[in-house]
Protein backbone atom coordinates (compact mmCIF):
# COMPACT_ATOMS: atom_id res chain seq x y z
CA UNK A 1 0.00 0.00 0.00
CA UNK A 2 1.22 3.39 -1.37
CA UNK A 3 0.39 6.84 -0.41
CA UNK A 4 0.96 10.08 -2.39
CA UNK A 5 0.63 12.88 0.51
CA UNK A 6 1.21 16.30 -0.77
CA UNK A 7 1.02 19.32 1.40
CA UNK A 8 0.53 23.09 0.13
CA UNK A 9 1.21 26.08 3.10
CA UNK A 10 -1.50 28.29 3.37
CA UNK A 11 -1.09 31.48 2.12
CA UNK A 12 -0.36 34.20 4.69
CA UNK A 13 -2.64 36.71 6.50
CA UNK A 14 0.12 39.68 7.43
CA UNK A 15 3.71 39.57 7.34
CA UNK A 16 6.62 37.55 8.83
CA UNK A 17 7.24 39.40 11.43
CA UNK A 18 3.77 39.80 12.52
CA UNK A 19 2.75 36.46 12.61
CA UNK A 20 0.81 35.09 15.83
CA UNK A 21 0.36 31.78 17.78
CA UNK A 22 -2.84 29.80 16.49
CA UNK A 23 -3.39 32.78 14.28
CA UNK A 24 -7.27 32.66 12.78
CA UNK A 25 -6.89 35.65 10.98
CA UNK A 26 -8.77 35.20 6.86
CA UNK A 27 -6.44 35.88 3.89
CA UNK A 28 -5.53 39.47 3.51
CA UNK A 29 -5.66 41.01 0.22
CA UNK A 30 -1.47 39.98 -0.47
CA UNK A 31 -2.74 36.25 0.58
CA UNK A 32 -4.86 36.27 -2.22
CA UNK A 33 -3.00 37.94 -4.96
CA UNK A 34 -0.09 35.15 -3.72
CA UNK A 35 -2.97 32.54 -4.05
CA UNK A 36 -3.69 34.03 -8.09
CA UNK A 37 -0.02 34.23 -8.43
CA UNK A 38 0.51 30.66 -7.56
CA UNK A 39 -2.79 29.13 -8.86
CA UNK A 40 -0.84 27.91 -11.99
CA UNK A 41 1.09 25.30 -10.78
CA UNK A 42 -1.04 24.33 -7.47
CA UNK A 43 -4.20 23.89 -9.30
CA UNK A 44 -3.79 20.78 -10.67
CA UNK A 45 -3.30 18.92 -7.37
CA UNK A 46 -7.52 18.96 -7.04
CA UNK A 47 -7.14 15.97 -8.84
CA UNK A 48 -5.94 14.29 -5.58
CA UNK A 49 -8.51 11.21 -4.58
CA UNK A 50 -8.28 12.88 -0.97
CA UNK A 51 -8.71 16.90 -0.17
CA UNK A 52 -7.93 18.28 3.26
CA UNK A 53 -7.12 21.42 4.85
CA UNK A 54 -6.26 22.53 8.48
CA UNK A 55 -9.24 24.29 10.04
CA UNK A 56 -7.72 27.91 9.84
CA UNK A 57 -9.62 30.22 7.81
CA UNK A 58 -6.55 30.82 5.26
CA UNK A 59 -6.11 27.43 5.35
CA UNK A 60 -9.41 26.95 4.15
CA UNK A 61 -9.41 29.95 2.45
CA UNK A 62 -6.21 28.75 0.11
CA UNK A 63 -8.03 25.46 -0.56
CA UNK A 64 -11.09 26.93 -1.56
CA UNK A 65 -9.25 29.39 -3.99
CA UNK A 66 -7.19 26.48 -5.46
CA UNK A 67 -10.54 24.34 -6.32
CA UNK A 68 -9.71 21.32 -3.80
CA UNK A 69 -13.17 21.50 -1.95
CA UNK A 70 -11.08 20.65 0.95
CA UNK A 71 -12.41 18.52 4.61
CA UNK A 72 -11.11 20.30 7.79
CA UNK A 73 -9.00 18.02 9.75
CA UNK A 74 -8.99 19.16 13.18
CA UNK A 75 -5.83 16.84 13.61
CA UNK A 76 -4.27 19.29 11.22
CA UNK A 77 -5.21 22.13 13.65
CA UNK A 78 -1.92 24.48 14.49
CA UNK A 79 -0.09 23.74 17.96
CA UNK A 80 -2.12 24.66 20.57
CA UNK A 81 -0.21 27.54 22.46
CA UNK A 82 -2.08 27.69 25.84
CA UNK A 83 -2.27 31.34 27.15
CA UNK A 84 0.17 32.44 24.25
CA UNK A 85 -2.44 31.95 21.80
CA UNK A 86 -2.64 35.24 19.35
CA UNK A 87 0.69 36.60 20.78
CA UNK A 88 4.10 36.63 18.25
CA UNK A 89 7.28 35.54 19.87
CA UNK A 90 7.97 38.64 20.62
CA UNK A 91 5.04 39.84 22.57
CA UNK A 92 5.73 36.03 24.25
CA UNK A 93 9.04 36.94 24.91
CA UNK A 94 8.49 39.92 26.84
CA UNK A 95 6.14 38.65 28.92
CA UNK A 96 7.66 35.32 30.17
CA UNK A 97 11.11 35.35 28.63
CA UNK A 98 12.00 31.99 31.10
CA UNK A 99 9.38 30.15 29.67
CA UNK A 100 10.03 30.72 26.29
CA UNK A 101 13.58 29.72 26.64
CA UNK A 102 12.53 26.35 27.98
CA UNK A 103 9.70 25.86 25.17
CA UNK A 104 12.38 26.83 22.71
CA UNK A 105 15.11 24.72 23.72
CA UNK A 106 13.05 20.92 25.52
CA UNK A 107 10.54 19.70 22.82
CA UNK A 108 8.28 18.11 25.97
CA UNK A 109 7.80 21.68 27.67
CA UNK A 110 4.79 23.46 27.48
CA UNK A 111 5.17 26.16 29.89
CA UNK A 112 1.86 28.45 28.00
CA UNK A 113 -0.16 25.48 28.99
CA UNK A 114 -0.72 24.31 25.75
CA UNK A 115 0.78 21.50 23.92
CA UNK A 116 4.22 20.24 23.62
CA UNK A 117 6.00 20.44 20.60
CA UNK A 118 6.66 16.64 20.77
CA UNK A 119 2.61 16.17 21.78
CA UNK A 120 2.05 18.61 18.20
CA UNK A 121 4.53 16.21 15.78
CA UNK A 122 3.20 12.92 17.41
CA UNK A 123 -0.54 14.47 16.25
CA UNK A 124 0.52 15.28 13.17
CA UNK A 125 2.21 12.00 12.71
CA UNK A 126 -0.79 10.05 13.75
CA UNK A 127 -2.81 11.87 11.35
CA UNK A 128 -0.79 11.05 8.70
CA UNK A 129 -0.28 7.80 9.44
CA UNK A 130 -4.18 7.16 9.70
CA UNK A 131 -4.81 7.95 6.39
CA UNK A 132 -6.53 5.41 4.18
CA UNK A 133 -3.97 2.60 2.74
CA UNK A 134 -5.15 2.33 -0.82
CA UNK A 135 -2.46 1.83 -3.34
CA UNK A 136 -2.09 4.71 -5.32
CA UNK A 137 -4.16 7.08 -3.14
CA UNK A 138 -3.40 10.62 -3.79
CA UNK A 139 -3.77 13.10 -0.52
CA UNK A 140 -3.59 16.83 -0.55
CA UNK A 141 -3.75 18.87 2.25
CA UNK A 142 -3.60 22.58 2.89
CA UNK A 143 -2.25 23.40 6.42
CA UNK A 144 -0.63 26.24 8.46
CA UNK A 145 3.13 25.79 7.92
CA UNK A 146 3.73 24.84 11.26
CA UNK A 147 2.14 21.69 10.68
CA UNK A 148 3.54 21.23 7.16
CA UNK A 149 6.98 21.48 9.56
CA UNK A 150 5.29 19.25 12.26
CA UNK A 151 4.96 16.43 9.43
CA UNK A 152 8.12 17.00 7.89
CA UNK A 153 9.89 15.93 11.25
CA UNK A 154 7.45 13.24 11.70
CA UNK A 155 8.19 11.23 8.40
CA UNK A 156 11.55 11.92 8.51
CA UNK A 157 11.90 10.52 11.76
CA UNK A 158 14.02 13.48 12.87
CA UNK A 159 15.14 14.51 16.18
CA UNK A 160 12.50 17.48 17.00
CA UNK A 161 14.73 20.03 17.62
CA UNK A 162 14.85 20.08 13.13
CA UNK A 163 11.68 21.62 13.82
CA UNK A 164 13.11 24.87 13.76
CA UNK A 165 15.26 24.69 11.32
CA UNK A 166 12.64 24.22 8.41
CA UNK A 167 11.55 27.26 6.96
CA UNK A 168 8.20 26.39 4.70
CA UNK A 169 7.14 29.49 2.89
CA UNK A 170 3.38 30.11 1.89
CA UNK A 171 1.93 28.22 -1.02
CA UNK A 172 5.31 25.95 -0.98
CA UNK A 173 4.32 22.29 -1.89
CA UNK A 174 6.01 19.16 -0.14
CA UNK A 175 5.66 15.63 -0.70
CA UNK A 176 5.78 12.54 1.01
CA UNK A 177 5.20 9.09 -0.24
CA UNK A 178 4.71 5.87 1.67
CA UNK A 179 2.32 4.64 4.19
CA UNK A 180 2.01 3.82 8.28
CA UNK A 181 5.42 4.86 9.98
CA UNK A 182 7.24 4.50 6.50
CA UNK A 183 7.86 7.67 5.13
CA UNK A 184 10.11 9.32 2.34
CA UNK A 185 10.59 12.77 1.28
CA UNK A 186 9.86 13.46 -2.16
CA UNK A 187 11.05 16.67 -4.16
CA UNK A 188 10.19 16.92 -7.33
CA UNK A 189 10.62 19.16 -10.47
CA UNK A 190 9.37 22.39 -11.35
CA UNK A 191 6.39 21.23 -12.68
CA UNK A 192 3.73 19.88 -10.66
CA UNK A 193 2.63 16.32 -10.78
CA UNK A 194 -0.56 14.86 -9.81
Amino acid sequence: MHLRVTFVAAARSSSLLAERFEDDRPLDQAGWDEVQRAAHGLVPLAAAELRYCSPTPRSRATGDALGYAPLVQLALRDCDMGRWRGFTLGEAMAREPEAVDSWLADPRSAPHGGESLMSFISRVGGWLDTRPADDGSRIVAVAEPSVVRAALVYALKAQPATYWNIDVRPLSTVTLTGHNGRWNLRLESGLQRV
